[in-house]
This record gives C-alpha cells, sequence and structure tokens, in this order.
C-alpha cells in the first residue's frame, strides 16, 4: 500500500531522522546498560544525535557503534525507548484530550458546580487514557517515529561539548 503517510516516512530526510531517533535510543539502551543510575537525555535530527549526559566521549562512540551493529543484525526493539518523547506526547494527548471530553458541558450557563461534579468522570477518563497511551506510544514509536533498520547509516563522528551535568555529545552520521 502507497498511503500518504509512508510517502511521507520514506522521505529521504524523514526517513534520516528516524533511523537516527533509532540510534539514538539503541545508544541510550547500552549506555544505561552499562551505568544503571545514567541519566540521558537524546535529540535526534537529520545529521544524527545530541546525548545529554554526564558520560565519556570513548563510552558514548563505542556504544553508538555497537548500537549501529546491533540495529543492523536484527535488534530492532533497541530502536524503541520507554522514555522517549513520542511515549510523553502520546500521554499528554490522550489523557488531555480525554479529561477535555469529560469536563464538557452541556450548556453555556452551566455553574461551576456541575462541572466540579464531572472531575472525578474526567481523572478516570484521563487514567484509563495514560494505561491505553503506554502500549500506544511504543507503536508510535515502532512504525512512525524510528525506523529499526539503519539502512546504510554510518557514524562520521563523536563530538563532546561542555562538563559535568552539562555534558553535551553530538554524534553525527550519513547515510
Amino acid at each position: 500500500m502507497n498511503r500518504p503517510i509512508h510517502r511521507l516516512l520514506d522521505l529521504p530526510v524523514v526517513s534520516r531522522i528516524r533511523r537516527n531517533h533509532a540510534l539514538e535510543h539503541a545508544t541510550i539502551h547500552l549506555l544505561t546498560a552499562q551505568g544503571p543510575r545514567t541519566t540521558l537525555i537524546g535529540r535526534a535530527d537529520s545529521r544524527g544525535f545530541f546525548l545529554y549526559g554526564n558520560v565519556p566521549t570513548e563510552r558514548v562512540g563505542q556504544a553508538a557503534a555497537e548500537a549501529l551493529n546491533r540495529l543492523r543484525s536484527g535488534e530492532h526493539q533497541l530502536a524503541i525507548h520507554p522514555n522517549c518523547g513520542t511515549n510523553l506526547l502520546t500521554a499528554g494527548l490522550l489523557a488531555g484530550s480525554a479529561a477535555f471530553l469529560a469536563l464538557i458541558g452541556e450548556r453555556k450557563d452551566e455553574a461551576w458546580q456541575d462541572r466540579l461534579g464531572r472531575w472525578p468522570a474526567a481523572i478516570l477518563m484521563a487514567t484509563l487514557a495514560l494505561l491505553v497511551a503506554q502500549p500506544l506510544g511504543l507503536q508510535a514509536q515502532r512504525h512512525l517515529t524510528t525506523q529499526g533498520d539503519p539502512g546504510n547509516l554510518e557514524i562520521l563522528t563523536v563530538r563532546r561539548r561542555g562538563a559535568g551535568d552539562r555534558t553535551i555529545h553530538r554524534v553525527i552520521t550519513r547515510g
């Protein structure tokens, strides 16, 4: 099928971002497995990804290279990360929408007490939406925001900026 969403996802720039996003996630998986108390934040773009966190540059380079090899070997699950912004966005969108729908009034002159009476329903609906959002966010990553097959992606360089808690690594890719 050649749906419009597939045409968009297959655009070269979008595909590069999705593959870099997958490599970013896989790199974070490997780095946090080495140091479970390591806090990292990543952000992918068409040229590679940024990695925010106090990790030695050599470890970032080694983890990124291993991550790329493992993705190429078929370990596409490394492209999916539970703390991805896609999951947060999905959760916020669904929970906010559910609460909004629960609080919609029937009349313009509705008293605030009537809306307050629907507050438990809004909490329940938002909670249910959050339960649905978790697997939905993972599926959104798998099919929309990451691409587990890196194709011809290659790592060109890993550069470090800053120090301590303000360390930023820039991983530049091509392909």
